[in-house]
């Protein structure tokens, strides 16, 4: 099978890659193992958070202070402004709307009750624009009985930093009892199930407002709109008092949504989506990758005229790490980080740890290396790329979004 481009990892990466060269008119696969790290979305896209441990009010701004290593800065500053303005265009397009801006972070309630800096924010969630404050002084947390994955204690002993007096109530319906049987089946994506059929939302509306009397607003877990958005909306127009969604622990409701949104686009724009594959291997001549194999197709060959590795760092199994060696799994493409493994890590737990910052070396146009030589149309985007510790920084989404976007553009050239 030929296309002008295939893309390895089905993630966000991935995915913002394959619709921005959809949208271009271009014929693209993606080949995806499954279950990406969307699904552990928290409904806010970092830009950059951190640098040097401190914290960061203008992510532009801030970008000069990374080390020239960086992805940002391998970027570019004038880049990474002009693309941080076209990927929320692009989200928008895919259905996915979002408040933010790259010149100012705002902030985001967490599941712990602190304020978090964020670049965007879907809008099933609520920004705030200070951190050291809370716009309400009587906050009702309210759970759901049996629901163990929305930790309100957490919620309510951070709001106490900000003065506010909150109360935790449990709500229990019938809806429920099937699901609250077994624990295991009582998850945020469940729950948002017996919301999607949609009878059973006035219901909890109608709970929900006899319960928050006397209360401000209302903090509830984001288990609503799985499938459908309007159950969030609609929640928000029959609660009488404010709604405050905060992430419940993963699977992530919202993060399955942007997950099926982002894929809906690709496949509607004519991309194709090869959904629980994984490429085996690469047929290379002169310093081109020419075809690659994956394990539902076998002597099928997908031939492309370039691809883009956007398969993941470690978590993804994007670079694996073994007793002995660092390596990239599909390739064997050189890897940017240290081969002694006594250097991989500080003993020191919370420290900036180098194996955060380890990922595929590439070339000044994001053009993968193997022993040494560069692969003329194999491009590296997202969180495989080395030089970041996006974890520590803020940066993990920023980085996806921001690089792929990039790599496109180096593409199209």
């Amino acid at each position: 099978m030929k296309f002008d481009n295939i893309i390895i990892g089905g993630g966000l990466s991935g995915l913002t890659c394959g619709i921005k060269l959809a949208e271009q008119g271009r014929k693209c696969a993606i080949v995806s193992s499954g279950q990406s790290a969307i699904h552990f979305f928290s409904g806010s896209f970092d830009l950059l958070g951190q640098v040097n441990g401190e914290e960061v009010s203008k992510p532009i701004e801030a970008i000069k202070n990374l080390a020239d290593t960086h992805p940002y800065q391998r970027v570019g500053i004038e880049n990474i402004s002009r693309l941080a303005e076209e990927a929320p265009q692009l989200l928008n397009r895919a259905g996915l709307k979002f408040c933010g801006k790259a010149d100012q972070n705002h902030f985001v309630l967490t599941p712990m009750g602190v304020m978090k800096p964020s670049w965007l924010t879907l809008d099933d969630f609520t920004c705030f624009d200070q951190k050291d404050s809370f716009p309400w002084k009587k906050a009702l947390i309210l759970n759901f009985s049996g629901f163990l994955d929305f930790h309100t204690l957490f919620v309510k002993d951070g709001l106490k930093k900000f003065e506010v007096d909150s109360q935790i109530k449990n709500i229990a319906m019938k809806a429920f009892e099937a699901i609250r049987k077994n624990p295991s089946e009582m998850r945020s994506t469940n729950i948002a199930k017996v919301f999607d059929k949609g009878d059973v939302l006035d219901e909890f509306a109608k709970k929900a407002n006899l319960l928050s009397e006397g209360f401000d607003v209302i903090i509830l877990p984001s288990v609503f709109g799985l499938f459908n958005k309007k159950v969030v909306d609609d929640l928000k127009v029959k609660v009488n008092k404010p709604v405050v969604l905060v992430p419940a622990i993963p699977p992530s409701v919202p993060g399955i949504r942007s997950q099926i949104l982002l894929s809906q686009r690709f496949q509607e724009l004519g991309g194709t989506f090869f959904m629980g594959d994984i490429v085996e291997e690469g047929h290379f001549e002169n310093n081109r990758l020419l075809d690659v194999r994956t394990n539902n197709h076998g002597d099928i060959k997908l031939e492309a005229d370039a691809f883009i590795l956007a398969s993941g760092s470690f978590y993804s199994k994007g670079i694996v790490a073994t007793h002995d060696k660092l390596y990239e799994p599909i390739f064997g493409l050189d890897i940017d980080g240290d081969a002694d493994r006594s250097q991989w890590l500080d003993e020191k737990f919370f420290k900036d740890q180098p194996y955060m910052h380890y990922g595929v070396k590439a070339d000044s146009n994001f053009r993968a290396l193997m022993k040494g030589q560069v692969i003329e149309n194999l491009y590296v985007a997202g969180s495989v790329l080395g030089g970041a510790n996006a974890l520590k920084e803020g940066s993990g989404a920023g980085i996806s979004l921001l690089t792929s976007l990039h790599v496109v553009d180096q593409i199209l050239k």
